[in-house]
Order: structure tokens, then sequence, then C-alpha cells
């Protein structure tokens, strides 16, 4: 799963000095269309001041529901695999850039608002949020307490602007709860991993408030002038460099009962359906349901040769289990003992060598063997050797289920198919249907088709675009939300097979997302 989150409020708040007279304490600048970030150092004067200080800070809100709403299905915050970053675009208008600077990103500890502020040379807008106010409550104002959003503290604590660090029940103890970028050349994008700051807040143990970011500790204070790093606002123009929460995260399950081998660990998967909707079994007198580790078996026969594994209620992570799905992880060794039983007067690895595969009759039964709940088949091939080929499958890739457009809000599984172009098809006069290739370790990208711009990257250090398998070959799902309206798009493929790194482009065609 890769998401791409907008913000639903930005905005920046200063102490400017203005015609050297006062300072634009409560101006707001809340429909700008960049997000300014600035300190001056003695460039202006004003009365009773030696040596001023003018600077800005950046404020900044993501809406998480569109998480929140995956987290008792498919999001397991807490797994290695979740990750999520702030990003920013830089928005480079021909003005003096400051250098060798550093930029620290707060999770904020009371809410602001927005405003609707526009003035950037003046500063003559008056609105909440601002260097004083953070927002107004039935036209009283909620004060930050320190001007500039700046109150410090730990976790938990009253009357603080933005959390510094904090105990969120890990096993970390206290730990530091911000993030930091150093900008080299001062042209960089904002790109900050925001990964503990986000799972906090969707435990409901960091408010969930927002950022703020700023120069980091004493490049503020000291006598050194910076000016100006901008960047886009969520009200900018360019659609493609506005704000954004990037969530990376495996939600990828993987069936091998089409491309499952003896000496090789694979998984296979049990779905259970109540009238459409993915459900738990349910056993015994009072119908209760199987659910959580070791809650059922999984066996496989042939002939003489049994073999027992346990299988549970299909999870993401170490505690999120999914509804209906159950699986199983095993390998089976081919070569021959006396502990593997006899098949056909014949040893398992003798058949195995003979033919090439096995065909196992299963079953999933309770975890005492008194209740099956389904019987089927799987057939279990021999690892493929061969003389040594140093050329790759030609596969010919389709998404055989896109269409020409879709509408925003809607989740849309895809689904791709992989064939051997060499494979020699025989002409028969009935319908052909042609099994798919199962490549499990296939990932997708999209692209915008007419800028060539990535909007969803490969993602190989999180498999967040890992694709899912089945019997019937590969599938993923894309957030329409997370695509611009009016945009078209294409999906590219890299597969990983035969030790060979291959990527097939435009698959399946363009589409377009509508409001």
């Amino acid at each position: 799963m890769y998401r791409r989150l907008n913000a639903v409020k930005d905005t920046y708040i200063t102490n400017k000095i203005v015609r050297n007279s006062f300072r634009a304490t409560d101006a707001n600048v809340g429909e700008a269309a960049t997000l300014d970030l600035f300190k001056l150092y003695d460039e202006n004067s004003i009365s009773g001041e030696d040596d001023p200080v003018e600077l800005t800070r950046i404020l900044i809100k993501f809406d998480l529901n569109p998480l929140r709403a995956l987290t008792g299905s498919m999001l397991d915050y807490s797994s290695d695999s979740f990750r999520c970053d702030l990003k920013l675009y830089d928005v480079f208008g021909g003005q003096t850039l400051p250098a060798g600077f550093k930029v620290i990103v707060f999770p904020l500890s009371q809410s602001f608002d927005e405003g609707v502020g526009r003035d950037v040379y003046k500063f003559q807008d008056i609105d909440a949020a601002n260097f004083i106010t953070a927002s107004t409550t039935s036209g009283t104002a909620n004060v930050w307490f320190v001007s500039g959003a700046n109150r410090q503290g730990l976790l938990g604590s009253n009357e603080i602007d933005i959390i510094g660090s904090g105990n969120l029940n890990d096993g970390n103890g206290v730990a530091f709860l911000y993030g930091e970028q150093t900008f080299t050349e001062g042209t960089e994008n904002l790109s900050v991993d925001v990964t503990t700051i986000i799972s906090g807040t969707l435990a409901s143990q960091i408010p969930d408030c927002g950022f703020r970011i700023s120069f980091s500790g004493t490049q503020e204070t000291d006598t050194v002038t910076r000016f100006v790093k901008r960047f886009a606002s969520r009200h900018n123009s360019n659609t493609r460099k506005r704000p954004r929460l990037e969530v990376r995260y495996n939600d990828a399950i993987q069936d091998h009962h089409e491309s499952f081998f003896f000496n090789l660990s694979g998984s296979v998967f049990l779905n259970n359906f109540e009238r459409g909707r993915a459900s738990n079994i349910v056993s015994g007198s009072s119908l209760s349901e199987i659910t959580g580790s070791d809650c059922m078996r999984f066996k496989l026969v042939t002939g003489s040769y049994e073999k027992v594994v346990s299988a549970s209620q299909h999870s993401y992570g170490s505690s999120l289990y999914l509804s209906g799905v159950y699986s199983a992880s095993f390998a089976i060794n081919s070569f021959g003992s006396s502990s593997l039983g006899v098949l056909v007067n014949n040893t398992l690895e003798d058949h195995v060598r003979d033919s090439g595969s096995v065909t196992f009759r299963t079953n999933w039964e309770s975890a005492d063997a008194t209740v099956g709940y389904h019987t089927g088949s799987l057939t279990i091939k021999a690892l493929n050797s061969t003389a040594f080929q140093n050329s790759s499958t030609r596969f010919i890739l389709n998404i055989h289920n896109l269409k020409d457009a879709y509408r925003q809000g809607h989740k849309i599984r895809l689904r791709c198919v992989a064939f051997d172009d060499d494979e020699v098809v025989k002409a028969v006069k009935t319908p052909l249907y042609r099994t798919s290739q199962i490549l499990i370790k296939s990932f997708y990208r999209i692209r915008d088709t007419y800028s060539d711009e990535v909007v969803v990257p490969f993602d190989e250090t999180y498999n967040a675009t890992l694709m899912s398998t089945d019997s019937d070959g590969m599938y993923f799902d894309i957030f329409t939300d997370d695509l611009e309206v009016g945009r078209v798009y294409t999906i590219d493929v890299k597969v990983k097979d035969g030790g060979v790194t291959q990527i097939f482009k435009n698959v399946g065609g363009n589409f377009r997302i509508e409001p």
C-alpha cells in the first residue's frame, strides 16, 4: 500500500518587522501560495530593540482518517514495514536562497486555524493562526503558550505548543519525537521521516494537531540571516508541488497455491465469506469464531504420506488479524527418509524426481482434528534446475480490468496477469483459458502519462508496491483519492524472476481520475 495524503490546512506565522515601526505578529497568510521559512538578523530596525531577529515557522496538518479507516482491517502502524514521510516541495522564484541550514519538525500540541490571509508583502491581513494566536473559538482567541508556537515540553504535559519527547510505551522509554533534515544547497525538497509521530497519533498517544516546521536550534537565534526558503503550500496552483504525507506499508498477501515448490517455504490461504462479506469461520454448538494464532490445522495427504502443519488467522504485523482469512506456512522436504513415509511403493524423493510434482489432498480442520472446514488439493513441484541459461523469460503482462476512468473516493483492485511469450499453445476449437504465471516479486508504479512524472514509485525498501498473488495471478489496490483529478496516469510493472529484473511500461493502457 502506497498512499499520498494531502494537507488539509497550512500556513506560516511570523514576527516580521514592517516599515521599521511594528512587528506583524497578528498577520495571517493562510491562503498564500507558498510556505516561507526565513530568519533575518539585524536587517530592519525597531524602537527598543538592538540587533532584532525576525523569523517564520510553518504549520501544517494532514487528515489521518484515511489511515484510521484501515487500522482495523489491513494497517498495522506498529509494523516495521510502516513508514511515513512529510514532503514539502521547493519553489524557486529567483530569490536568494540560504544554504547549509537545518530544519526541524515537531508535532504540535494544540490545534491551529489556517486563516484566510494572503498578504505576504506588507502582512496586513489579520486572522488566526498568527505569531500570537493559534486559533479562535466563538470569537475567543486561543493563544500560543509562548509566542511563535514555541513552548516545548514532554508528551502529556499541559500548556505546551510543541512536543519534543515522550514515552509511547513501545519499550524504548522516553524518546525524541521530532525529525530533522539538513539542506546543503538550499534547493532541496523537504522529506522528513515522521513515522513515530504518525504511529503515536494513530494510537491516540500524540494529539492530532499537525506539525510545526522551523529552523533548528540556535539557527533561529544566531547572528546569520537566512532568506528565504520557499515551499509550495496546499493553495499553490501547481498541484504537483503541494504538501504530502507519503505512507508506505507492506500489505501484500502472497498465496502459493499455484507456485509451491518442494524444499522451499511457502504459504497457502483460505478465505471464508458470509453473504459476500469476509467473516471468520464459526464452529461448535455455540458457533464460536475461529480466531488467532494456531487456531486450526492444515493437513496434506497423498498415498500413505501425511503432513500436518499449524494454521492461523492471517495477520498483518503481530496483532492485526484479518477477518475471514487464514493461512499456513510450511516447507516439505522431498528427500527420502523413514520419517517421510511411503508413496505408492516409492519414497517421496523418487516420485518427485520421476514426475516433477506431487498432488496432495488438503484439509483445513479444527485444531483438535474433529471438524473439517474445507477440502481441496495442492500440487507441489520440484524446483526448476536447468543447464546454464543467460536469457530471461519473455513475459507478456497485462492489467486486464483497468478502466479508462475512475472517480475519486474509491479503492480499486487491479489484476495483473503474466504469460510466457515463448509458450507453445496448442490450437483448439473450444475457448482457451491461459493460466497466468505467478510472479512473487512483482512491483507496480504509477506515472503521469504526459509529463512522465513518477507519482507512486517502485518501492522495494518497505515493499509498499509489492503485488499480492493468488491462483489467478497478481493484484494490487490503488486509492483514487491519492491521485489528482483531471490527470491521466499509466502503470508500469517491475518483475524480478530468474535473477533478472525486467520493467514493463504502460501495462494495461491509460486511465484518468474524474471528480
